[in-house]
């Protein structure tokens, strides 16, 4: 098993984008959107793994911040597909929750990346 395998926040990163599909499936939503959608939440875990093998905390702080502006991506894309009447307030509400869970624990280790 790699060390990323074991930090929470990709487990959690797995189970949001995993959500996000199941969410999206079945519905009558424009190809672009869904393909949006599944690109970002999947973005938030390459890039977690992926800075989680670099050596430099700068490195690592970049692919971190890139993960978490994928997670901003996401949440931009759920907020329209919930005004357009596309999924159930309780699905907006569970992957929201989950997106602000992912978001604050990425702010946590790319402020601990910080250079003092």
């Amino acid at each position: 098993m790699f060390d990323f395998q074991k930090l929470e926040v990709y487990k959690k990163s797995k189970v949001f984008y995993t959500d996000c599909k199941l969410v999206l499936s079945g519905k009558q939503v424009e190809r672009y959107v869904v393909d949006q959608l599944q690109r970002a939440a999947f973005s938030v875990i390459l890039n977690i793994a992926e800075g989680s093998g670099k050596f430099s905390k700068p490195d690592r702080k970049n692919y971190f911040i890139t993960a978490r502006a994928s997670v901003f991506e996401c949440v931009a894309t759920i907020d329209v597909l919930y005004d357009e009447k596309q999924m159930l307030l309780a699905e907006f509400d569970k992957l929201m929750l989950q997106a602000d869970e992912l978001s604050k624990m990425l702010f946590v280790m790319i402020k601990n990346l910080d250079i003092k």
